[in-house]
């Protein structure tokens, strides 16, 4: 067995400790659709030091349908997570170009894995975090990605290592199932999925980018 297969079959004694990053008129599903399987980690015993916050840079955070969601934590420093998960959503057009937002998003540089879907990877990419990668986002999108990273990539979900970006609104429940099998294994994430009721199986092109399992022993 490999290490990261050791480190996958103990996961339920590893602590991992997740910031969801929510803004103003983001996309509610592509908060949600990630936030589902990933703390069902949780729930359902596959990962028990799986703990999150639900992180903003202001106290007042809707989505742009206007539905009202309560961070847990209010502009602190996001340095000390394992994980960040960022949304898209209309909001992202100005917020790629606030100081301010940025400034803090950049917090997160020490964070070994870095998600995003849709045009969150827009925020990623003003951040400069994907210098001299590939990624990907909504379709609608492509151009406005293209001066923040290496190559527009038309997939689902694309890893490369400590970035994943995922494409379209629906892509964030690939995505949270694919973190989920990158941190524990396919058996997690067949189970998970299951009690979903999710029926599709998205597999990544080149699994060997996705092969390290980023969580800390207990």
């Amino acid at each position: 067995d490999t290490a990261g297969e050791a480190l996958a079959r103990e996961s339920r004694y590893a602590a991992m400790k997740t910031a969801f990053v929510i803004f103003h008129h983001m996309t509610a599903m592509d908060f949600i659709g990630a936030y589902d399987p990933l703390t069902r980690l949780k729930s359902m015993g596959l990962m028990s030091g799986f703990e999150w916050d639900i992180c903003a840079l202001t106290a007042n955070v809707a989505d742009d349908k206007g539905l009202h969601i309560a961070p847990s934590v209010v502009g602190q420093p996001l340095s000390h997570y394992d994980l960040i998960v960022v949304p898209g959503g209309m909001g992202t057009r100005t917020l790629q170009h606030d100081k301010e937002f940025i400034a803090w998003l950049r917090t997160s540089e020490p964070v070994r894995l870095k998600a995003s879907v849709c045009t969150g990877s827009l925020l990623l990419g003003a951040a400069g975090f994907l210098k001299n990668t590939r990624a990907t986002t909504n379709r609608n999108a492509v151009e406005e990605l293209r001066p923040y990273c290496a190559q527009v990539v038309d997939d689902r979900v694309v890893d490369e290592g400590g970035i994943i970006t995922a494409r379209g609104v629906t892509s964030a429940i690939d995505l949270g199932l694919y973190l989920v099998e990158r941190l524990v294994g396919a058996d997690a994430r067949t189970r998970i999925a299951t009690q979903m009721d999710y029926p599709y199986m998205w597999q990544h092109p080149a699994s060997t980018k996705g092969s390290e399992i980023i969580c800390r022993e207990v």
